[in-house]
């Protein structure tokens, strides 16, 4: 443990790795968006990060074990950031998030979707995509067991993706 640390309490050690606004969203990209790279973290970022704040925040994940890099095989230039087990586990805290905003904020309905199917699946829900998280960013093969249907990611995409067709055909109507 760092001697510099205000508190030993659970709460704020945590806030202390990841209670910004910028590390929680990168996380949130990551996870939701698979944006694996530097340049699709600052394009996509629908919040406006400056590419200053994403490389330092990029770099304290990374310190911090949430995050991993490597060179990416298929361009000499970039790095590939990958989640880890820590950053795969805050999952159900950002699900927890999101079902709060939902509840209580004005959020819009094609940004609201996700966390909305995230809360009504529950922790079932949190489990099953954190297994699809671990194997897009760890490698780690998962033993799905026998379901009808989409995955969990995919589910998500499909949500967010209908949300932004009414919204277009809304537009064009209006």
């Amino acid at each position: 443990m760092r001697d510099d640390l205000k508190s030993g309490c659970p709460i704020n050690l945590t806030l202390e790795v990841v209670g910004d606004r910028w590390s929680l969203l990168i996380i949130r990209d990551m996870m939701f968006g698979n944006r694996r790279h530097y340049r699709e973290l600052l394009a996509g970022s629908e919040e406006g990060i400056s590419s200053n704040i994403l490389a330092d925040r990029l770099k304290m994940l990374t310190e911090r074990g949430i995050i991993t890099k490597v060179d990416d095989p298929t361009h000499k230039q970039k790095t590939i950031y990958s989640l880890t087990e820590q950053g795969i586990e805050l999952l159900p805290v950002l699900a927890q998030m999101g079902a709060w905003g939902v509840e209580h904020l004005s959020v819009t309905e094609q940004l609201g979707i996700r966390a909305q199917l995230l809360a009504a699946g529950g922790p079932a829900m949190w489990s099953a995509f954190m297994d699809e998280l671990r194997e897009r960013h760890l490698g780690v093969p998962v033993l799905r067991k026998k379901r009808a249907g989409p995955t969990v990611t995919e589910q998500l995409e499909s949500a967010y993706q209908a949300t932004l067709a009414q919204r277009g055909g809304k537009q064009a109507r209006g």
